[in-house]
């Protein structure tokens, strides 16, 4: 890690160009469908005005996330003229701190909101208190000295109702007793909780008898020893929203089931407002983890330098790295309010950076792997000032700065070649290339250390070609950067990457610190940069061209500048992936034919009758085969297998007139449907091409899992049958409602608390346990992409 992290900051400011970073009036406005609920609510008159909240947990430091959170809560309120509070619901001492909620208060306010009122859910102790009083006296709650086992097992399962608790009929008066043993702090942690008395048949098992309270001996962060129980967070959550009068408490998707919680509470309470819970779509990155507890791992496992790391999504993390509060809102603007999770590509977030620092990013010159460039037709000792620009001609801002220009230059080493390939435009011997906003020169000579690297490049320049144009109008293709090396400054430069190399950090159940991308940082001691920057504030920004934008680092001095890389000027990740997904499907033919090959051998072992199968194909094949390779990307082996028979060929036409994918088409053919012929015809089939394309459709389009497929083929070979009517007939739907779900997935988690507190405890293989046993409580019709989500959410998600 650089050394000094943290440190030093600043107080020299000679360049701040900047434009206002405050949200509008309307930031966040658009016709989602909460504020079209809102609109609806003030219509009716149900509402005269809108609050709202923001409720963070004080355990962590706030991420990209939450940020979403915090524009649609601030937004719908300060939209309708209303009034939106920050609330700490800080209901567990052992994870709360008061720097943590300095963090969030500082985050959201660089964010550009201002809270109406600060409150938090410590305030309200004994109100709570009371409330559970209430409900006790009304009969509604009762303390349980079940074991957390006992309790867990009494509650059932899915299948099955939960078992009342043997103390679910203690009077009203032992009840009291008992609870104000509790809250006097005589009884010993475990030892009893104070539950709910609903209903332990409820198909929601949330609902069977929820915990509202239990013993914690522990220092609380703003209250100390006073408490010796604390509320849960559902408990407490809706009667805080009910104290202040909020009218929309909007929360995230994992909240939907524990909305039904949240309304009996209210109903049951004498409490002075009826808030309405409304869920969303909480944001999701790729490349990127969201978890707190995953966060905080990466923090104390010092995978990274701290919660305002650049590479991580906190808030504080992207301010450091020079994101700004704009681009953020920007992108929670464009990425919108939904009612069904998924995942954004990271590259849009990216793109919302670019597009916000395109218009608040000055233009200088940076060279960050330096290399000598000698111009020796340029006389010793003396330099000149030259007239460059800090905007492009595309964006409407005006300013410029004088470049000084001298005989020793530094150039980026990446812009020489010795031996440059095809269509190489920059610095090579012989090659004449333009200096930005200078002159043109032309490489004359090299110089080279004992280990024959290029270490100085020799070049003449054409003086009559000052600011880069050439009089005799001959064209020049390249152009690069460079610095005067009597006057460049020093500048070290931290080059920030994705924290994560996968798309999905520990899909599957892995460990998503295995994913941890090595090159998420890399560290330039020895770069340079323009003099103009010179002083310049933390949290600056600059393009540097052709490098991509960067920050001014907290740690900078007077004697040498630090700057984050915040992004590069492109997508350098789209060929990544593009790269890699050419070396897959490489991959993926090299091993096609390798078994095709293997095949032929065996069947050459097997004698002449059996090798003359895999005889060359016919001119007609061949050509068929290839048409199926080049316009329609099918693999080799699927390519060859259609085009040597007649009947196949037409089999895959048909069926690909039913569905269009041909890629898919042509993977059931050959796995699925060739299984099971083995040598017969397709015309043995009991059904033709467009019925197995009309299945493939269906697993295509979402309609049923690859699993219950498999089923409905079964069923075509023995009868005949039409596939989305076997489906019909049979219920083979896939299933991706979250209600029907969700509470498959809390039957897999209650069936399995040992392997539950061994993910928690960091054995994240677990992960791929969890999926199977939701998969065959759904006899395989779950949409397993869904559930993959839910389990995350379930497991180790966290409010956003």
């Amino acid at each position: 890690m650089p050394a000094g992290w943290g440190g030093r900051r600043n107080e020299v400011i000679k360049v701040t160009i900047e434009l206002d970073d405050k949200p509008s009036a309307t930031t966040g406005a658009g016709t989602d469908f909460i504020r079209a609920i809102i609109a609806e609510d003030l219509r009716t008159g149900k509402h005269r005005r809108v609050a709202t909240r923001f409720p963070p947990e004080p355990n962590g430091y706030l991420h990209i996330g939450h940020a979403k959170s915090i524009c649609l809560n601030f937004g719908v309120a300060r939209e309708n003229g209303g009034t939106c509070n920050l609330r700490f619901d800080d209901t567990n001492p052992e994870t709360e701190d008061m720097a943590y909620v300095e963090a969030i208060q500082r985050d959201v306010r660089w964010l550009g909101f201002e809270w109406d009122a600060l409150y938090f859910a410590s305030d309200y102790f004994e109100r709570l208190y009371r409330f559970a009083i209430e409900l006790i006296e009304k009969g509604k709650a009762y303390v349980d000295s079940l074991s957390e086992e006992e309790i867990r097992a009494y509650r059932g399962t899915i299948a099955e109702p939960g078992r009342p608790s043997p103390y679910r009929q203690r009077s009203v008066g032992e009840n009291l007793a008992l609870f104000r043993r509790m809250r006097a702090g005589e009884l010993p942690d475990g030892s009893h909780v104070l539950r709910a008395k609903i209903d332990m048949a409820s198909p929601n098992m949330l609902m069977r008898d929820p915990i509202l309270y239990r013993i914690r001996h522990a220092r609380h962060y703003r209250t100390g020893d006073a408490w010796p129980i604390y509320p849960m967070y559902d408990f407490a959550h809706c009667l805080s929203d009910a104290i202040e009068g909020i009218t929309h408490s909007l929360c995230t998707l994992e909240f939907e089931n524990n909305r039904e919680i949240y309304d009996w509470l209210i109903e049951q309470l004498d409490t002075p407002s009826t808030p309405r819970q409304i869920e969303f779509a909480r944001l999701n990155l790729s490349y990127t983890v969201m978890s707190k507890r995953k966060l905080l791992q990466l923090v104390e496992e010092g995978h990274v330098a701290g919660w305002d790391d650049p590479r991580m999504p906190t808030l504080s993390g992207l301010r450091r790295r020079g994101v700004t509060p704009a681009a953020i809102r920007n992108f929670c603007d464009r990425v919108g309010v939904a009612k069904r999770d998924n995942v954004i590509d990271v590259a849009l977030f990216e793109h919302a950076i670019r597009d916000d620092l395109n218009h608040k990013a000055p233009r200088v010159l940076g060279v960050l792997r330096p290399l000598k460039l000698v111009v020796e037709s340029y006389p010793e000792g003396e330099s000149e000032e030259l007239d460059a620009p800090y905007w492009p001609h595309d964006v409407p801002r005006e300013g410029s700065r004088k470049l000084p220009f001298s005989r020793v230059l530094y150039v980026e080493r990446d812009d020489f070649a010795e031996q440059p390939p095809p269509g190489w435009h920059r610095l090579a011997p012989g090659r004449e290339v333009r200096l930005r906003y200078a002159y043109l020169v032309t490489v004359t000579g090299l110089v080279k250390d004992d280990a024959g690297e290029v270490i100085e490049v020799r070049c003449r320049h054409d003086p009559a070609s000052r600011g880069g144009q050439a009089p005799d109008g001959r064209k020049v293709k390249g152009t690069i950067h460079w610095l005067s090396a009597a006057h460049a400054l020093p500048l070290e430069a931290r080059l920030y990457d994705r924290l994560f190399r996968s798309e999905t950090p520990g899909a599957d159940g892995g460990d998503f610190r295995r994913d941890l991308n090595p090159d998420s940082l890399e560290v330039l001691g020895d770069s340079l940069i323009e003099p103009s920057v010179a002083g310049a504030a933390p949290g600056s920004h600059f393009q540097l061209e052709r490098l991509g934008y960067f920050a001014v680092d907290p740690d900078s001095s007077a004697e040498r500048l630090v700057l984050n890389r915040t992004v590069t000027l492109r997508d350098a990740w789209a060929k990544v992936a593009q790269r890699e997904a050419d070396e897959r499907a490489a991959a993926a033919a090299a091993k096609a034919a390798a078994k095709a090959a293997h095949k032929a051998r065996q069947r050459a072992k097997a004698g002449p009758a059996a090798a003359s199968v895999e005889r060359p194909l016919a001119p007609e094949q061949e050509a068929v085969a290839a048409r199926y390779r080049e316009r329609l990307g099918l693999a080799p082996a699927e390519a060859r297998l259609l085009a040597e028979d007649e009947g196949r060929q037409a089999f895959f036409d048909a069926a690909l007139a039913a569905c269009g994918r041909p890629r898919a088409v042509a993977k059931w053919i050959a796995n699925e449907l060739q299984r099971e012929l083995k040598e017969r015809p397709v015309s043995a089939l009991p059904f033709d091409g467009a019925a197995f394309g009309e299945l493939v459709a269906l697993v295509e389009a979402g309609t049923i899992t690859a699993v219950a497929a498999k089923e409905v083929l079964a069923e075509m070979l023995a009868t005949g049958g039409r596939p989305r009517a076997i489906v019909e007939a049979r219920g083979l739907q896939q299933v991706d409602d979250d209600g029907a779900l969700r509470p498959l997935i809390e039957q897999a988690l209650a069936a399995h608390p040992q392997q539950v507190a061994a993910y928690r405890a960091g054995k994240e293989a677990l992960f791929g346990f969890f999926v199977g046993q939701v998969m065959r409580a759904s006899a395989g019709k779950a949409n397993p992409q869904r559930v993959r989500e839910l389990l995350h959410a379930a497991l180790d998600g966290e409010p956003a």
